[in-house]
């Protein structure tokens, strides 16, 4: 964590209630530069699955705007990406869901991923695939198990969709990319892989944020960024990513609505989880579990105090107590600054959301994905 630095309410103007999420979209910038420094022969889809993991397109396209392509899920965004003017290329990640489709993606140009025979039969029996065939990334089940066609089945599946005319894409994907000591290894897939396609020229896409940040061997033509580009670990361990130097897109901030003087014995919150060990002040924040902050925060999970100490800065002051449906309680012991009115910051750039996440039995992902839509949002 950083030092503190000044700041004045983030909400003044904007709403009653103080709390916002503030996207960042120089670090959008920042994290997609050390995407092509970490793999500077690849071209890269930009991942924005899940309202871009919580952060809203509007910001995903200003912030990652030089990316070369966007890769996403349904085929609404790609035509809403195409509405703003984006004139890249889209990939649809699972391809398309139903027939009736295909002429939409065809119209808004996009390239498709295909992982099972359904797809395979849409698109050979396509009308319009002589119009203009699609960029088709066919996708093998190299050990993950989840989508793709099985090796065995992978090359006449490839040798279909070519003789159909499509412009054809080996694709897969990692399961343990981020743990070196689970199988199928990066290295066991990536000979699956490599044993499946031989003979068969066509680039290829690989690598997920955990294959970019530690298995150069395994990039390929395009990479496939996601959770990195928002400035969050694939580990979930913070500590496995500050190597990479990336800078956290989403600053959850809020106030101290309350301070609350307890004596020893005193508890805090639904079921007494707390007890004070001595007499303490508590601030009470203006944020919970209806705002997407994980009730299952335990005792002692970090919330960073702007201008809290007797000298100024800012500095952690944990968790306590449950986390309820709009509010949570912080210890104040260390901070005789703050009142209310203080900003705190619940995950960001002083708080990696991965430290709340570990301390709440998740992943960063899902925190930045469940961030509540009552919660307010400003691009900067």
């Amino acid at each position: 964590m950083k030092a503190g630095v000044n700041m004045g309410s983030p909400t003044k103007g904007l709403i009653n209630r103080p709390i916002l999420a503030s996207i960042h979209t120089a670090a959008f910038q920042h994290n997609l530069n050390r995407v092509r420094e970490l793999a500077p022969e690849s071209k890269i889809w930009s991942v924005l699955k899940a309202r871009a993991y919580g952060h809203c397109f509007d910001a995903a396209i200003a912030g990652l705007a030089s990316t070369d392509g966007f890769a996403l899920l349904d085929i609404e965004d790609a035509r809403w990406l195409r509405q703003q003017g984006w004139k890249g290329r889209i990939l649809l990640l699972e391809g398309l869901f139903h027939e009736n489709e295909l002429s939409l993606a065809q119209e808004l140009d996009c390239d498709l991923v295909v992982h099972c025979e359904t797809q395979v039969q849409w698109l050979e029996q396509f009308e319009g695939k002589a119009h203009k065939p699609f960029n088709v990334f066919l996708k093998m089940n190299s050990g993950m198990n989840r989508l793709g066609f099985k090796p065995s089945e992978y090359r006449t599946a490839f040798h279909r969709l070519h003789a159909a005319s499509y412009r054809m894409h080996h694709m897969t994907h990692f399961a343990n990319a981020d743990q070196l000591d689970r199988q199928p290894s990066v290295d066991q897939q990536m000979e699956v892989f490599n044993q499946t396609i031989d003979g068969l020229d066509a680039p290829t896409s690989l690598a997920n944020s955990a294959a970019i940040l530690w298995h150069r061997n395994a990039l390929g033509d395009w990479v496939r960024p996601g959770i990195m580009l928002y400035g969050a670990s694939p580990t979930g361990h913070f500590s496995d990513i500050e190597h990479a130097k990336l800078q956290a897109v989403m600053h959850l901030q809020s106030e101290i609505i309350d301070i609350q003087e307890l004596a020893k014995g005193d508890r805090v919150g639904y079921g007494g989880r707390y007890e004070a060990p001595d007499a303490m002040r508590i601030g009470i924040v203006a944020c919970g579990y209806a705002d997407g902050y994980p009730r299952h925060a335990k005792d002692g999970t970090p919330v960073w105090v702007f201008n809290a100490s007797a000298d100024g800065v800012g500095l952690v002051c944990p968790i306590v107590g449950r986390v309820s449906m709009d509010m949570l309680a912080i210890d104040l012991r260390q901070a005789p600054n703050a009142k209310i009115g203080t900003v705190v910051e619940l995950w960001g750039e002083q708080v990696p959301v991965d430290e709340v996440a570990q301390m709440s039995d998740t992943i960063g992902y899902e925190l930045l994905c469940a961030v509540a839509p009552r919660v307010p949002v400003v691009i900067k």
